[in-house]
C-alpha cells in the first residue's frame, strides 16, 4: 500500500529577515487542509487592501504576497500590535497538483485558495481482468 504524502512543503525563506525572523508568519497565519479531490489553503490577511494581494506560481513554488498599509494620521500611538508592510509567504508545492487550476478568493479577512488535485494523481481504481486460461501457467512452469 503506497503512503500518502502532502504535496506542500513549506519553504517560509522569503522575508524572513526582512518581516523578523522567527515571527515572519506573525502577519500571514495560514491553515491547509484536502477535502475530496482539492487542497484548501485560508491565509488571515485582515487589514490588506485587496488590490494588493498577489498569487503566483513560477515552477513548483507558490507565492502569496499583501500589503496592509500603515496609519498614518495618527498623531500618538499608545499600542501598536498589529504588523503593516509587505507581507510574503512562499509554499513549494509537490507534483500531482493542477496548478493551472488555481481559484483565490478573498473575503472577509481571509484568502482561500483551492488547488485541485491533478487527474492524473487522483486515486482510481484498476479493474482485475480474471483469466481462466491455464496455457499461462503451465508456460511459465515448464
Amino acid at each position: 500500500m503506497a503512503a500518502q504524502r502532502d504535496p506542500f512543503r513549506e519553504m517560509d525563506r522569503l522575508f524572513g529577515a526582512m518581516l523578523g525572523g522567527p515571527r515572519d508568519n506573525a502577519g500571514m497565519p495560514m491553515d491547509l487542509f484536502r477535502t475530496d479531490d482539492h487542497y484548501v489553503l485560508n491565509i488571515d490577511l485582515p487589514g490588506v487592501d485587496p488590490g494588493t494581494i498577489d498569487v503566483s506560481v513560477e515552477d513548483r513554488t507558490l507565492t502569496i504576497r499583501a500589503e496592509r498599509s500603515a496609519r498614518t494620521e495618527v498623531s500618538q500611538w499608545l499600542l501598536r500590535e498589529r504588523p503593516a508592510g509587505t507581507f510574503a509567504r512562499q509554499l513549494t508545492v509537490g507534483r500531482g497538483l493542477a496548478l493551472d487550476k488555481i481559484d483565490a478568493s478573498y473575503r472577509d479577512g481571509v484568502l482561500a485558495l483551492t488547488i485541485p488535485v491533478a487527474e492524473e494523481a487522483r486515486p482510481r481504481r484498476i479493474e482485475v481482468v480474471h483469466d481462466s486460461g491455464a496455457p499461462a501457467l503451465e508456460a511459465a512452469t515448464s
